[in-house]
């Protein structure tokens, strides 16, 4: 159990968060005048935001993990300075202005959400991905040469192994970035948990904020445990 202890922590706050949410609590705080969302239509918004979250997590952890790797790689060392100063423009530009650059090209919805997903999440992702690598042992990899390896078989069974709980770190990070910029998708027209946080603030409608804020939280908080855990798994004694 000791594994999983540190997922402990992020866990109960996820499931107390949740619970906040739930219009009934949700009401207490905020008052019973403002109308709040229903459980329903909650769950829909958190399962929308949780596929656009997930699915900017894939293109962050494929495009920034692939970039790390390339920059870990000797014979592209020449291009890691200009690989790591793209993924730093990229971030640069907040995700709410690669939104609207992207509305009349790419339309209302999805598409430009993932796009901000992306440019924000690439450079945590490429920074992560390069420190786990190269925390691996130069030994290991001089034994595995020794061997007889070849260099895609030192990456797959000596590198990525032994990177495995610097990668899980690198993904907890990306997935909590993910959940947070997902809600600024509501702004392109998203049905995300930022859609009644930005009608909250339009309607001054407090309950629903706090809805769409606890909710959102509790599944970065949640997803985070989960990770937590996963790294547990991949712990050495």
């Amino acid at each position: 159990m000791s594994r999983f202890a540190p997922a402990l922590g992020p866990l109960l706050l996820g499931i107390v968060l949740g619970l906040g949410s739930h219009p009934a609590l949700a009401s207490l705080v905020g008052g019973a005048a403002h109308r709040p969302l229903t459980p329903g239509r909650l769950t829909e918004l958190a399962l929308n935001h949780l596929a656009l979250a997930g699915g900017g997590l894939a293109l962050v952890a494929g495009i920034g993990g692939g970039l790390g790797l390339i920059a870990t790689r000797a014979r592209f060392a020449a291009w890691r300075g200009s690989i790591g100063t793209l993924a730093a423009l990229a971030q640069a530009v907040p995700p709410v202005v690669v939104v609207a650059l992207a509305l009349p090209v790419l339309g209302f919805g999805g598409p430009p959400t993932l796009l901000a997903l992306a440019a924000y999440g690439i450079m945590p992702a490429l920074r992560g991905t390069v420190a786990a690598l190269e925390s691996v042992p130069p030994e290991a990899r001089d034994a595995a040469r020794a061997i007889g390896l070849t260099p895609g078989q030192v990456l797959r069974q000596v590198e990525l192994p032994l990177a495995a709980q610097g990668l899980v770190e690198t993904l907890r990070t990306a997935f909590v970035l993910s959940v947070a910029v997902t809600a600024v998708g509501a702004l392109a027209g998203a049905a995300t948990l930022g859609t009644p946080i930005v009608a909250g603030l339009q309607n001054q409608n407090f309950v629903a904020m706090l809805q769409g804020a606890l909710a959102s939280a509790a599944m970065a908080f949640l997803g985070d445990a989960l990770l937590l855990a996963a790294g547990g798994l991949l712990r050495r004694e």
